[in-house]
Order: structure tokens, then C-alpha cells, then sequence
């Protein structure tokens, strides 16, 4: 009886690390994300298919979701809400940078 008392208390121990383990994994999955969309950003600069002023707006977007990022983390704990409403802002400006990319518009020199 002993014993399965131990077991019991060190898998109750053991379990809020794993949980723990999840959620850094996911704000790991949000950084990868957001440096990729950075990158998207200054190739379009780099190619011209952005202009100054869409890139800087483009960059603004980027700081908004890092700032929401910042904001769920704050607490040491991600949420499946908090999670999924940071995703959902890097959808928003993923599909912003794609579009201002093929918009036609050409740097001024």
C-alpha cells in the first residue's frame, strides 16, 4: 500500500512538468513561426515587392502578435485560448504579407 501511495504522489508530481513542457513547446512553435514571417518581410523588402511604408505596417502587425505573445506568457502559463488567439493574429499577418508581396506595387528608388 505503500508503495502505490509513492508512485501515485510522484506521478501527481511529475505531471504539471509535463504540462509545463507542452506549453513551452507551443510558445517554441509561435517563435518559429513569427522569425519566418520576419524573414518574409525582409525578402520582400530585399526583392522590392514590398515598399517602405507596407513593410513598416507589415512589421507594426508582427510587433502587435509579439506583444500578444508577450502578454499570455506573462503569467508562466499559455492557454489553449491564449494559444489560439496568438495563432490567429499570425494568420492575419501571414496572409497580410502575402498579400502586400503580390500586389504589384514596386519600391520607389
Amino acid at each position: 500500500m505503500r508503495l502505490s501511495s509513492l508512485l501515485t504522489a510522484l506521478l501527481i508530481a511529475a505531471v504539471p512538468g509535463l504540462a509545463s513542457a507542452a506549453e513551452v513547446d507551443s510558445t517554441k512553435r509561435i517563435d518559429k513561426r513569427q522569425d519566418n514571417q520576419e524573414k518574409r518581410v525582409d525578402k520582400g523588402v530585399q526583392s522590392g515587392d514590398l515598399t517602405k511604408k507596407e513593410a513598416k505596417r507589415l512589421e507594426k502587425g508582427q510587433a502587435r502578435v509579439d506583444a500578444a505573445e508577450k502578454k499570455a506568457a506573462a503569467d508562466g502559463k499559455v492557454t489553449k485560448k491564449e494559444r489560439a488567439h496568438v495563432e490567429q493574429m499570425q494568420d492575419k499577418q501571414s496572409k497580410a504579407i502575402a498579400n502586400q508581396r503580390k500586389d504589384e506595387q514596386k519600391k520607389k528608388d
